[in-house]
């Protein structure tokens, strides 16, 4: 057997776990994850690939009670901005579930850091490859999630810069994620937007083209 190569149950496993993976936001009031759990995650995002490794990612793990409520209302003020934005479905938004972060055992945020060496190529023709890179370290933070049983929800309804300052982060610093990470009543078999009756996923087809862009 190819030793690069994965066995018929590996690739198996990874597929499940790409297809399982859902944006939580119920948890399990009172639950914990253990250290060591936690201590895999992150290093299954910082194993996340970036370009010419700048690993521009940064994570501040809050243990505090009171400075995870002030987050809380930094969401839910930006929660009540956004649904103002949306017109006539600001009722619908409203009575989504957004955000679990008082309910999740965990709670972390992902910062960009531009403190990276000089040399790193790919940004100056990309400069936004430093966020896909970041997005990269949470996607994988969220499939070792999912593999370990729980669930985890990006949430991106906060103002970035009430956010650094709370968390005094530096000028070069900017959050992009508040993760809601820890375990979870159930995995629903279709992502919660679509069970919500927000929107649909659309079919594969819809977003491959070959050799030009398509027509239509």
């Amino acid at each position: 057997m190819d030793p690069a190569a994965f066995s018929d149950d590996d690739r198996a496993a990874l597929y499940r776990v790409i297809g399982a993976r859902r944006d939580m936001r119920r948890f399990v009031p009172g639950a914990a994850v253990a250290p060591e759990t936690l201590a895999r995650l992150l290093a299954a995002a910082h194993a996340a690939p970036s370009v010419g490794l700048m690993q521009p990612w940064r994570f501040v793990r809050i243990t505090d009670g009171e400075l995870r409520r002030k987050i809380h209302r930094l969401v839910d003020d930006e929660r009540l901005r956004t649904a103002d934005a949306l017109g006539e479905r600001s009722s619908e938004f409203l009575a989504l579930k957004v955000e679990g972060v008082l309910d999740c055992a965990e709670l972390l945020v992902v910062a960009l850091c531009e403190r990276r060496e000089r040399w790193v190529f790919g940004r100056r023709t990309m400069p936004q490859m430093d966020l896909a890179s970041a997005a990269c370290a949470i996607q994988n933070l969220w499939l070792a999630a999912r593999a370990e049983g729980l669930g985890m929800g990006w949430v991106s309804i906060f103002d970035p810069d009430r956010l650094a300052k709370l968390l005094s982060m530096p000028t070069d610093a900017e959050p992009i994620a508040v993760l809601c990470l820890g375990p979870t009543p159930e995995f629903p078999d279709r992502p919660v937007l679509e069970l919500e009756n927000w929107a649909s996923a659309r079919p594969l087809e819809d977003f491959v083209a070959e050799n030009s862009w398509p027509a239509g």
